[in-house]
């Protein structure tokens, strides 16, 4: 059940990424959370391991390329039933589907920091159109990049068979990032 959470984790990971070539995420520093709801209880989880390959220019956002990729075996709800449950085909299915990815196809800056990252997010096998807004502030030599994205973890086929009844598991499911990078220029 807490496994449909995760698919929103992996939208806000896609979020996260924007860097320039020689722009590295700092994992330590960089966060993918994820919450839903069950039998109307919050439930909130995240995920462990996740990269970025950056190429992000604050003077021409237009040209920056971001890929992201998730661990889909590393989410985790903190309970070892629950993530036991996660890698199974009708949550993750890990075995199939290791990974999620992002791939952007546009960047549009919207001013005061804030930017408008369009791309496909691929979870379990099935491709969507995104659009996800972040953030970025800049602090020293790391840029952090945050955000929030509400997905519908159905869309995903993440909860099949007896999972599908919203009744016990909502279909929306919010994805926090914070991304921490180095490497990008002023913005």
């Amino acid at each position: 059940m807490k496994v449909l959470f995760s698919s929103a984790l992996i939208a806000a990971a896609f979020l996260g990424s924007t860097a320039h070539a020689d722009q590295a995420l700092v994992p330590a520093q960089s966060a993918i959370n994820f919450e839903a709801k069950q039998m109307g209880v919050p439930l909130k989880g995240h995920f462990k391991k996740f990269d970025a390959k950056v190429s992000f220019d604050a003077a021409k956002p237009e040209t920056s390329k971001i890929h992201f990729s998730i661990d889909m075996g590393s989410a985790t709800l903190g309970v070892k039933e629950t993530d036991a449950e996660l890698p199974k085909a009708d949550w993750f299915n890990v075995a199939k589907f290791p990974q999620a990815t992002f791939d952007s196809s546009a960047v549009k800056a919207l001013g005061g920091g804030k930017y408008q990252i369009d791309g496909t997010l691929t979870i379990k096998g099935t491709a969507q159109k995104v659009s996800l807004p972040v953030a970025l502030t800049q602090a020293g030599g790391t840029t952090t990049a945050t955000g929030t994205l509400p997905l519908k973890r159905l869309t995903f086929k993440i909860g099949d068979g007896d999972w599908k009844d919203t009744s016990m598991v909502a279909d929306e499911v919010n994805v926090q990032f914070k991304l921490a990078l180095t490497g990008v220029g002023k913005i």
